[in-house]
């Protein structure tokens, strides 16, 4: 496994290849878009309520989506007809929008019933065409994270209950996998700009299972949570059920040292961009497992759910997440806005993830 080298002090001169694009009154963690230059964000509620998913309209404001109703404030959360804590927005191979319910107000809070949801957006009409229910494969503290795509494959990681979650779209059938595995708990220290990340009860931060991709050609699942390091496996061991859990964990493989993350992306050509919270950098990490340095500045204050257009645009949400009440020990010390920024890397994302 390749190992990071130690880190320096942090940026102070700004990069001027990246571009401000966006910017809001509210923490957003995420970004996609779809060809025709539409734009959705997803807001993890961590500075408070308010809507959580939405489409950034060309003059920049921001229109609940697919419409309010489903981005009402609720006390307390209930999944009928509304989000119960969108933590993710990504638009498949499909040219659908996808959005992450995951199910529970907070990473280490209980889950509510129902709420562990994909939820799939058409948006020629901007209504929803389905919805996945994940409570057969969600735990009492279950989060659901993210997804990716890989054919007939979804991949979801839960943060609140460490594992992985396959769902095959095509007969709806959904399993857990590698639950409570090493590779899959955040075990060690979270650090932001130098600065421990703490709970709001003063305790160190765990974010479990979280970040993940798929190689372009299919063959692997990279996946780690958010303190790293990053594993990967091979996906064919994933789709064979007849393995024991002993034989598929006998397949992973620890492929980077990576640090505290708040996103990755992976480009077509399979190199992995991981974002360095530590010190506002990202990180391009070819499938070989070398990295270089993508590109420091003092602007990228926890750069999280990075998108590659098909025009190779990086967008990086930097989301300041790291100074919200459940990452500093109860402070909340955003500096609004919080921006999307976006720079030119010459080239487009993986087929198989989007178009």
């Amino acid at each position: 496994m390749a190992t990071l080298s130690k880190a320096s002090a942090l940026p102070t001169a700004q990069d001027t290849r990246l571009e401000a694009v966006w910017q809001a009154d509210r923490v957003w963690n995420g970004i996609a878009t779809l060809p025709n230059g539409r734009a959705f964000a997803s807001f993890p509620s961590c500075d408070g309520p308010g809507v959580q998913a939405a489409e950034i309209l060309s003059d920049g404001s921001l229109k609940p989506y697919p419409n309010e109703a489903w981005n009402e404030v609720r006390k307390p959360r209930t999944p009928e007809g509304a989000f119960v804590q969108v933590n993710a927005i990504r638009v498949g191979p499909d040219g659908n929008v996808w959005i992450i319910d995951a199910g529970a107000p907070g990473i280490g809070a209980e889950a509510v019933p129902g709420g562990a949801r994909l939820i799939v957006v058409d948006p020629l009409t901007d209504t929803i065409s389905d919805v996945y229910d994940l409570s057969n494969v969600t735990k009492k503290h279950s989060y659901i994270d993210d997804i990716r795509f890989n054919g007939a494959h979804i991949y979801i990681t839960d943060a609140g209950e460490p594992g992985l979650i396959l769902l095959d779209i095509q007969d709806r059938t959904m399993r857990r996998v590698l639950d409570g595995h090493p590779s899959t708990i955040d075990s060690r220290d979270m650090f932001a700009d130098a600065t421990l990340l703490l709970t709001e009860d003063g305790d160190p931060l765990r974010v479990h299972a979280d970040q993940l991709e798929v190689s372009p050609d299919g063959r692997y699942l990279y996946y780690q949570p958010s303190s790293g390091p990053l594993a990967r496996i091979e996906t064919a061991l994933l789709a064979d059920t007849s393995l024991t859990p002993a034989e598929l964990e006998a397949g992973i493989e620890m492929f980077f040292d990576t640090p505290t993350t708040g996103g990755t992306v992976i480009d077509a050509d399979g190199n992995i961009y991981v974002s360095d919270t530590n010190q506002r950098r990202i990180l391009k990490i070819s499938p070989d497992g070398v990295s270089t340095l993508l590109i420091e500045d003092p602007r990228l204050i926890w750069s999280d759910a990075m998108w590659i257009d098909r025009d190779g645009w990086l967008w990086i949400p930097a989301t300041q997440q790291n100074l919200t009440p459940g990452f500093t020990g109860g402070a909340m010390m955003v500096d609004y806005p919080v921006w999307i920024y976006r720079m030119q890397i010459g080239i487009g994302p993986p087929s198989n993830d989007h178009g």
